[in-house]
């Protein structure tokens, strides 16, 4: 890691060890489908002097951002008659694909909400994304967030929420009815995994059906990968370094396919859908999710009374004292470089980077994790899960996930990881497989070595 990323990620630990420690002292509604693509790039304010402009955003819909924007939208309307049409997207390759052929053909939205990291970089930012790096509300923005929106230099992109963190979300309340403690090793997981599976419950919930849920046992290993190997993510952007060829970053596949083989998920997990495996978590029916913490405010939309039995643990390594969390920040809006509302899209974003605007983006979405605005701290009613974190942040054992270090990263990890996770492939040809599917990435990135 060179020395200026070093003191970024340090910085990074620093500040959400601050944050975290105030504060103890990242099925939704429906979207406007009708506002598709053939209103992107067009000026829709009506022919009257009251008529709002009107802009279009493409979305997902898991987790809140989706409703959080939605009352930011309502604000904006109200302060400064700048209307939101939204156009939701599918999860994972399918909204991959979709947010590409939509700038390729010219028809993507005035606003994109999308992953910041190495996905955003894969857009070909400079050519379709409008520069914000001049704007005065991006200078309240961490560092540490403002590199992982950044392309040669120039900033596309401002959050949407709080930074997250990948482990297992389980439910409290079953682990003390069934006499267990959170587990350090991958040992004590399967220990556990047993003992639950004895008592008739799932003991990890999967949930293929949406398919981007597949891929956490790889992706929030990170920091056992980190911890073992420093150098795999600059390696791996150099193709020194490769995940079949890496034990500890093997080690994700493997884990992926033995809670198959062990028969520890739910018995219709390929057709079980992310709200689904919430459901399961909040009524106890199963104990373990593999999962970012977003979960735990998407949760609570649906299960309020539930949402104080469930805990977060990272993923266990093989050795107790290598124990800490992946790091995500969150996902982004960007600007369309093609739209014919800039300069609107640009004050919908001033207001949502306000106070007024995250207060109204609050009221729908709850701490996932720190906040990468300064000034925005996580509130005291943080739910109880993210406060569990505070330990790790306070150790400095947090380390961010591979896409926000590395520009590295393939499109059909989740598939691969689906074929692992159903007993199709084995750890080893799925590791090689996406080292494999990698290679196109980044040599498209013109990246040395590739």
């Amino acid at each position: 890691m060179s020395r200026s990323r070093w003191y970024a990620v340090c910085s990074y630990a620093a500040m959400l060890t601050t944050i975290i420690a105030g504060c103890s002292s990242s099925s939704q509604p429906a979207g406007d489908a009708a506002a598709g693509s053939r209103e992107s790039g067009k000026s829709a304010a009506g022919g009257g002097a009251n008529e709002p402009v009107t802009l279009t955003m493409l979305i997902g819909t898991t987790g809140t951002s989706y409703p959080a924007t939605q009352a930011v939208a309502a604000a904006a309307e109200k302060k400064l008659n700048i209307k939101i049409k939204f156009d939701t997207m599918p999860d994972g390759t399918e909204g991959d694909n979709l947010v590409k052929t939509r700038l390729a053909t010219g028809e993507m939205a005035d606003i994109l909400f999308y992953n910041s990291g190495s996905l955003f970089r894969a857009l070909n930012p400079d050519e379709n994304f409008v520069d914000l790096t001049k704007e005065a509300f991006v200078t309240d923005l961490m560092d540490s967030y403002k590199e992982t929106v950044t392309s040669d230099g120039k900033v596309f992109g401002v959050p949407g929420g709080s930074s997250t963190v990948g482990g297992i979300l389980y439910n409290k309340k079953v682990y003390a009815d069934l006499g267990l403690t959170v587990p350090r090793t991958w040992a004590e997981f399967i220990a556990n995994s047993d003992k639950i599976k004895a008592a008739g419950k799932t003991a990890v919930i999967g949930s293929y059906k949406t398919t981007w849920t597949s891929q956490l046992f790889v992706l929030a290993n990170q920091y056992n990968v980190q911890a073992e190997v420093p150098n795999f993510a600059q390696d791996y952007t150099a193709n020194k370094a490769k995940y079949a060829t890496t034990p500890s970053a093997l080690r994700g596949f493997q884990m992926t396919r033995e809670v198959f083989d062990k028969g520890y998920f739910n018995k219709d997990f390929v057709a079980t859908t992310y709200d689904g495996g919430l459901k399961m978590l909040a009524e106890g029916t199963g104990v373990q999710y593999p999962m970012l913490t977003h979960a735990i405010d998407a949760l609570a939309q649906n299960h309020p009374d539930k949402v104080k039995d469930i805990g977060v643990f990272p993923i266990p390594s093989d050795k107790a004292e290598m124990n800490g969390f992946t790091v995500w920040m969150p996902s982004s809006y960007y600007i369309n470089k093609k739209s014919k509302n800039v300069d609107a899209a640009k004050k919908f974003l001033e207001f949502l980077m306000s106070p007024e605007g995250q207060k109204a983006y609050m009221s729908k979405s709850k701490a996932n994790g720190p906040y990468v605005v300064k000034g925005v701290n996580v509130p005291e009613n943080a739910y109880d899960g993210i406060k569990e974190m505070q330990p790790y942040f306070d150790s400095g054992k947090t380390a961010p996930a591979l896409e926000f270090i590395s520009p590295v990263k393939g499109p059909n990890l989740e598939s691969i990881l689906i074929e692992v996770g159903t007993g199709q492939k084995s750890p080893e040809d799925g590791a090689a497989d996406y080292d494999k599917d990698v290679r196109k990435q980044a040599q498209q990135l013109n990246l040395p070595g590739w």
